[in-house]
């Protein structure tokens, strides 16, 4: 459940977290497509060592290590995967390209996920939900987003909780068979899924209190404005895209294979 705890909002006074919103998401988005565009170790390296300045920045280091520990044991799955599927289609021999790919799939997905738990510790659901609203994303969805943000680390604390309760009981998870290892858990699901329906009630309920949706024309306290380091930001994304774009068509990346 740690992977969860990149995506909580940590409330910190730093340089990223008075970043506005649609230049933190717009940044997340160019490093999601620079990710897609390449294939080799050395460049999807690069785009993970730039994350770590805004990792320092914002202070939220030991956050961002959990949430890399937690999409530890996916990247190991989709190394083995791909090492799998190269085993078999290139005639049962696996090369050190092949293990340099598969490789280099499970960093592209540790960068995607290093760069949404950076964006999601560092921007408060409130400023979110406000900064699709000034988008023009109508406010069913972005209510419906920010709700979603704001609960998915509730309810893995939660599972949490109930798995240490139940291995309290004498529950023991981690023994037996992968089929048994499944319903091992389900003592922990009922009980989630119980808990999370009564949650969502109550949520409506305060919803209804409060005349939610009364009004279509919705007013706020406060408005999001660029500043300087917004544009600093903004600036920085449009040169990462920019060389990503150049080197992915016009410049070949060696891979560690043909370096060494």
């Amino acid at each position: 459940m740690s992977i969860f705890d990149g995506l909580k909002f940590r409330k910190v006074h730093s340089p990223i977290h008075n970043l506005d919103p649609r230049m933190k998401f717009i940044y997340v988005i160019a490093l999601f497509v620079s990710a897609i565009l390449f294939g080799q170790i050395i460049p999807l390296l690069a785009l993970f060592v730039l994350q770590l300045p805004f990792v320092l920045l914002a202070r939220v280091q030991r956050q961002w290590l959990r949430s890399l520990r937690g999409a530890a044991f996916l990247a190991v799955f989709i190394f083995v995967i791909n090492v799998v599927t190269r085993f078999f289609y290139s005639g049962y021999v696996l090369t050190g390209a092949d293990w340099e790919y598969s490789t280099a799939m499970s960093l592209r997905f540790m960068v995607l996920v290093e760069s949404f738990s950076v964006f999601f510790l560092t921007t408060s659901p409130d400023h979110l939900g406000l900064a699709l609203e000034q988008t023009r994303v109508p406010y069913e969805f972005s209510f419906a987003f920010t709700t979603a943000v704001r609960f998915v680390p509730v309810l893995a604390e939660e599972a949490q909780t109930i798995m240490d309760a139940q291995k309290a009981r004498g529950l023991e998870m981690e023994k037996g068979n992968f089929m048994k290892r499944i319903r091992n858990y389900i003592p922990v699901l009922i009980p989630l899924i119980v808990s999370a329906i009564r949650r969502s009630l109550e949520l409506a309920e305060a919803m209804e209190s409060r005349a939610w949706g009364a009004t279509k024309k919705r007013t706020n306290l406060y408005a999001l404005k660029l500043h300087r380091g917004d544009f600093a930001l903004l600036a920085l994304t449009v040169g990462i895209l920019a060389v990503s774009i150049y080197v992915y068509l016009f410049i070949p990346v060696p891979t560690l294979v043909q370096l060494l």
